[in-house]
């Protein structure tokens, strides 16, 4: 009898992104990000000099800034929100080590 037990996660994050990097809202930015950016490449702005095409595509590049993966986080979407989260919310840490129990330490 053959025993066969594999341990497959039933909430893998990564099956439940688009091409496994991707969520709705990353894709949402990125659309309105590259939108942005063709309808200045489609007005009459005189892309001639750098400064004009950088202006152009200033909202394309800073959507894709925010929506590209990095490592250990989602994306660095992902991350600014965690750091703002860690500096301006109050932090309670909980420990519960070997040496106390519930909070109390034992004096035995």
């Amino acid at each position: 009898m053959k025993n066969n037990n594999y341990l497959i996660p039933a909430n893998s994050k990564r099956s439940m992104l688009i091409l496994s990097l991707f969520n709705v809202t990353d894709l949402i930015i990125f659309a309105s990000g590259a939108a942005m950016t063709l309808l200045l490449m489609l007005s009459k702005i005189d892309k001639s000099s750098l400064k004009a095409a950088l202006l152009v595509l200033s909202p394309l590049l800073a959507c894709t800034f925010l929506v590209v993966p990095i490592p250990n986080q989602h994306n660095v979407r992902t991350l600014i929100r965690n750091v703002y989260i860690y500096f301006t919310r109050r932090r309670t840490y909980y420990w519960k080590g070997w040496c106390i129990r519930d909070g109390e330490e034992s004096t035995k």
